[in-house]
């Protein structure tokens, strides 16, 4: 089973808004909510891809509600758990003319409630897969990530990192299955700006030396690389077509990786998978489903190559 943990999820509010002047009112054609959070946008491609997963995490409040709800409408069984105060955030994501977007904070946490996520993660066993994405709400502390993957792996489960900064240090160091940053990402880890592969891959080795067994790292327009366990290197361009909308493209390509990797697939053929993945989210509004990730991965089957 694969299990995705989701500490600070959101309800996305999506408004198109051509004008936004301080002290003025903006009005916006049209309204969306979108159910979000890294873990939970990871599980949902998952599912489109026919490959079951439970998302965990913290929910709060009459969002959290429905948040939960929403996922178990989606066939995703959930263990989240309940915070006594506040609410599962709401982001307002501007676009249009007045492209922005406000990320709330989350609701804050108590040390009580992170011993009870982590106590929950009993229910790993041997051959599960632990995915630990995105941010976390106050409170939870930058080791959180670091103290799961350590649990993940004292029941023989492997661990996934997606994450930033201490966060993802602190994980790497327990010795994860796989980490998965992007070129921004690794340049603020590791302070430096990475211009060409060979700068990207030394960064990804280093972070093998500090404890990642298998490092992806998505390079937006650029594709991606992956760097293996047993030190090969594969490379991914990106897939061709109209980008709509880059929020979740990265999580939805670890989803494929994760998919292909459960069905037993090569490390060339989970890239691909990856890759058509995370393009056909680019090219859609909210994640892609079944139809359109397999129309690109049409496009990018057999394109990845070996390169070290």
């Amino acid at each position: 089973m694969i299990y995705t943990v989701a500490l600070n999820p959101a309800l996305d509010l999506l408004l198109p808004v051509q004008a936004l002047r301080p002290g003025a009112v903006a009005r916006a054609a049209s309204e969306a909510v979108r159910f979000g959070g890294k873990g939970v946008n990871v599980s949902l491609v998952l599912r489109a891809l026919g490959v079951p997963s439970t998302a965990m995490g913290f929910a709060a409040g009459f969002t959290g509600e429905a948040l939960t709800a929403f996922l178990e409408a989606q066939g995703i069984p959930t263990r989240f758990l309940r915070l006594p105060e506040g609410f599962t955030r709401i982001n307002v994501k501007l676009t249009g003319a007045a492209d922005a977007e406000i990320n709330a904070p989350g609701p804050a946490v108590r040390p009580q409630d992170v011993e009870a996520f982590l106590a929950d993660l009993g229910a790993l066993r041997q051959g599960d897969t632990l995915v630990l994405s995105g941010s976390v709400p106050p409170g939870a502390g930058e080791d959180v990530y670091a103290r799961a993957a350590a649990l993940a792996r004292e029941r023989g489960a492997r661990t996934v990192v997606d994450a930033a900064g201490a966060l993802l240090k602190n994980a790497v160091r327990e010795g994860v299955f796989l980490v998965k940053p992007n070129r921004e990402e690794l340049e603020a880890l590791f302070g430096e700006t990475l211009e060409s592969d060979a700068a990207v891959l030394e960064k990804m080795r280093a972070l093998q030396v500090r404890g990642a067994e298998n490092v992806l790292t998505s390079l937006g327009g650029d594709g991606a690389l992956l760097l293996t366990g047993n030190g090969e290197v594969y490379r991914a361009a990106a897939a061709k077509g109209t980008v709509r909308s880059t929020t979740a493209a990265g999580d939805s390509m670890l989803a494929g990786v994760l998919a292909a990797l459960e069905k037993g697939k090569t490390f060339p053929e989970t890239l691909e998978l990856g890759t058509a993945a995370g393009g056909a989210t680019a090219f859609s509004v909210g994640v892609a489903g079944f139809q359109k990730i397999m129309a690109v991965y049409e496009m990018v089957k057999g394109t990845v190559k070996r390169v070290g």
